[in-house]
């Protein structure tokens, strides 16, 4: 893999971040990696994991130089950081993010970018259900979508630059618009986890059943909607807070669907379900057609060793 970038200076050092340093490494595609956090101890640890070459608290300090710059915070501290790096940035440089809303993120960074810099907001669909550091690793990126909602006079050269960049980690990029984009993430990301963190916490507030039967249980279903409710509470109360609109429409659809499906089960209108359930399973099966998950069994989780037989 030839050198793509001199300096690249990643802010924040979650899930995300810490996933691009691995491949940036593995690849070589810098000659230098420059990695900034506020938390002193997060900032320790990534040096601990080799993470970078340098490691800065300080965003401004950390972009000096750096002709790509990745943003990787949760969506309502964009504009802090946009803020803070603004007078420093090197004329040239990309300067791109990784948040899940793109139309809240280019009103809060693209005021602070100046002239010379270019501003390219990205979205990798990519995580896990961890964060931190530690949870980062090489391939995550691999045969996932990256969106690019470029802002009106994004250099064409740049552009190309930056989908080389996320081409090189395994990705496949996309372009769309930003209102587009949250209106489409609300649906296949913002939504389901609404829905994941309202059906545990419904489990956990209901006194009829004890939490010791919903963690044995759990296996029948209730298991996997844990995985995304475990998902990190910051960067979610964003998303929240930052794509409200697209996320209060789909919550409104979910609504009226849901209570079709209530009627039906009220009235035991089976057609009307079975109808509903096969629409459903080829849903799936595209799913795994596209290559976004695997046709296997327990979602192709690894349990380790089988247990022995007796």
């Amino acid at each position: 893999m030839t050198i793509q970038f001199d300096r690249i200076a990643l802010i924040g050092i979650g899930l995300i971040g810490s996933s691009i340093a691995h491949d940036v490494k593995r690849l070589g595609i810098a000659k230098e990696v420059v990695i900034s956090t506020r938390s002193a101890d997060t900032l320790k640890r990534a040096e601990e994991l080799g993470l970078g070459d340098r490691y800065l608290q300080s965003a401004a300090e950390a972009v000096k130089d750096a002709d790509l710059v990745i943003v990787s915070v949760p969506v309502g501290a964009s504009g802090s950081v946009a803020k803070e790096i603004a007078a420093t940035l090197m004329p040239g440089a990309i300067v791109t993010d990784v948040g899940s809303t793109k139309a809240s993120v280019i009103a809060q960074m693209q005021p602070h970018i100046p002239e010379g810099v270019h501003f390219i907001p990205g979205h990798p669909l990519a995580g896990t259900e961890k964060s931190g550091p530690d949870a980062g690793f090489a391939g995550l990126f691999e045969q996932r979508w990256c969106i690019f909602t470029p802002v009106t006079g994004t250099d064409p050269a740049a552009l190309a630059k930056l989908r080389h960049f996320w081409e090189a980690l395994g990705a496949r990029v996309d372009e769309m618009d930003p209102q587009h984009h949250d209106k489409v993430l609300a649906i296949v990301s913002h939504l389901p986890h609404i829905i994941a963190y309202n059906i545990v916490g419904t489990a956990d507030d209901l006194e009829a059943v004890t939490e010791s039967e919903v963690i044995k249980y759990s296996a029948s279903g209730f298991r996997d909607f844990t995985r995304l409710a475990a998902s990190d509470p910051t960067m979610w109360r964003d998303v929240c807070l930052h794509n409200k609109d697209a996320i209060l429409e789909m919550l409104s659809r979910f609504s009226e669907d849901l209570a079709y499906l209530q009627r039906a089960i009220r009235w035991g209108e089976g057609d009307k379900l079975f109808e509903l359930f096969t629409r459903t399973r080829a849903i799936r099966r595209s799913i795994i057609q596209a290559g976004q998950d695997v046709d296997a069994p327990d979602f192709g989780r690894h349990h380790g060793q089988e247990p022995k037989k007796s």
